[in-house]
């Protein structure tokens, strides 16, 4: 391992970290609930840290990034993060114990939206818009926002943006990875924008619009309020974020090509015919299913699209309790848990790309079956997908379910919650969903789990978030060697 390499790096992200404060700290200020301070001695502890590290280590020229150097720079990149992360929510007393801050910056940073609060009254405007903040910059990637702001951060990038970027490719928008940051990051902005003017003029505050609006954008799904979205009781807000949720799970590069006028391509994206195709079907099923509920189809389509969007990009915002709803629907809704939104988006989940390279994966072996001396290749958006891919995919979806199944055995150590509560607490970490069923369902939290076990959900949400293996790599004794 490159040590002079990793502390260098995670010096000069703590900087960023610290800078990523400042609107906090400002709208602390102006509210003058007395947050500011407190937003203060995390920058300044951010920076006691990161600028040492940054000006006075300085990496080996010689020695150039290898990829085990890029997943353990980005591993140790979101704990170090999380944890400094979580000192604005601890130091203010939102929350009493480190485990609980923890794990409330973890799921702000993962862009999980699981929580821990209960008590949405405390005034602490700054400290609140940093909660939800953290979704923002975990949406498109803390390594992503570094890259757009300091493009010469260190050589290799790619290393670094591989082991952070969902799905099992990584595709440039433009040739230099600098530049692909800094695009992805304008029409990261442009979008959370327009959701944020389309929401004062739905009738929010600027506050409560801000929160929402960077929310939404990072498919994270803090509010500031106790019932989500669902506290505003508008049929406009449910509407304008129940489109940019689904806006915000598409691959971004879809938007450049959109905008660079490769409209026609856009429109033959067989993974964006999938996810909208899937969004449409389990948007009308569920319709049906509530309908008698609900009394009118205009309100079920509105609950039910709201929740099938919320769920399949992973956000996680509710307007109804949709644990309340019949057994099918949430059979439904724990399917949709599992397979997230696009790659290249800022949702969670398996990503719909690896959804279609199982079903066609296993739609060859069956022809197989009948035809076993026939050819028979696997195609994507009319490419040929490399036998690697799809080899990498499998072995992803095993470690994906292992992840589920040993951590709702080890949450389950507690004896304190039902098996439906502990898989659905586990799986909704590893798809960085939010939600789940039970007592950690959408009227309810994980304040009632365990500090340890709070610990492991952590665990499970960074594992989600960056794909698996970065994090596992961590547990590899060859990891840390020379």
């Amino acid at each position: 391992m490159n040590k002079r390499l990793v502390f260098r790096t995670l010096g000069t992200l703590l900087i960023v970290e610290a800078l990523c404060m400042l609107p906090s700290l400002l709208i602390g200020l102006f509210h003058r609930d007395g947050d500011a301070v407190f937003m203060l001695e995390s920058m300044a502890a951010a920076l006691a840290v990161g600028l040492p590290c940054h000006l006075l280590i300085k990496p080996d020229p010689t020695r150039n990034m290898k990829p085990k150097d890029g997943y353990i720079i980005v591993s140790l990149a979101w704990v170090v993060l999380s944890l400094f992360g979580a000192l604005p929510l601890y130091l203010s007393g939102l929350f009493s114990n480190p485990a609980d801050a923890f794990f409330e910056s973890v799921s702000g940073f993962t862009t999980t939206g699981s929580t821990v609060l209960t008590d949405f009254s405390q005034k602490m405007h700054g400290v609140m818009f940093w909660r939800s903040f953290t979704h923002w910059i975990g949406g498109m990637g803390v390594l992503v926002l570094t890259l757009a702001l300091l493009p010469k951060l260190t050589g290799r990038t790619s290393w670094l943006v591989k082991a952070e970027s969902p799905g099992p490719t990584l595709s440039k928008i433009v040739p230099k990875m600098g530049d692909s940051a800094k695009i992805l990051y304008v029409i990261y902005g442009a979008l959370t924008l327009m959701l944020f003017i389309s929401l004062l003029f739905a009738g929010l505050s600027p506050y409560d619009a801000a929160i929402h609006a960077v929310g939404t954008a990072g498919t994270g799904g803090f509010s500031n309020l106790g019932e989500s979205v669902g506290g505003f009781h508008s049929a406009a807000v449910d509407i304008i974020i129940t489109v940019f949720m689904v806006l915000f799970g598409l691959n971004f590069g879809l938007y450049f090509r959109l905008i660079t006028g490769g409209w026609r391509d856009c429109l033959k994206n067989e993974e964006l015919r999938f996810f909208m195709s899937l969004f449409v079907v389990c948007t009308l099923v569920l319709a049906f299913m509530i309908l008698p509920i609900y009394g009118t189809f205009g309100d079920a389509l509105r609950y039910a699209s709201f929740q099938t969007a919320s769920i399949v990009s992973t956000t996680g915002f509710g307007t109804a309790d949709f644990d309340r709803w019949p057994e099918a629907a949430k059979g439904l809704i724990f399917v949709l848990m599992f397979t997230g939104a696009c790659v290249g988006s800022t949702a969670g989940g398996m990503k719909i790309q690896r959804v279609m390279l199982l079903f066609k994966a296993a739609k060859r072996e069956v022809k197989k079956t009948f035809s076993p001396r026939s050819v028979q290749i696997v195609r994507l958006e009319g490419q040929t997908v490399d036998e690697g891919i799809i080899h990498q995919t499998m072995v992803f979806v095993v470690v994906y379910l292992l992840l589920i199944i040993l951590g709702t055995f080890v949450v389950a150590l507690d004896n304190t919650h039902t098996l439906i509560e502990n898989m659905t607490a586990a799986l909704t970490c590893v798809s960085n969903v939010g939600p789940g069923f039970g007592a950690v369902g959408p009227a309810g939290n994980f304040t009632s789990y365990s500090a340890f076990s709070k610990v492991v959900l952590s665990f499970l949400m960074l594992a989600g978030r960056l794909e698996l293996f970065p994090i596992l790599v961590l547990f590899t004794p060859s990891a840390w060697r020379r």
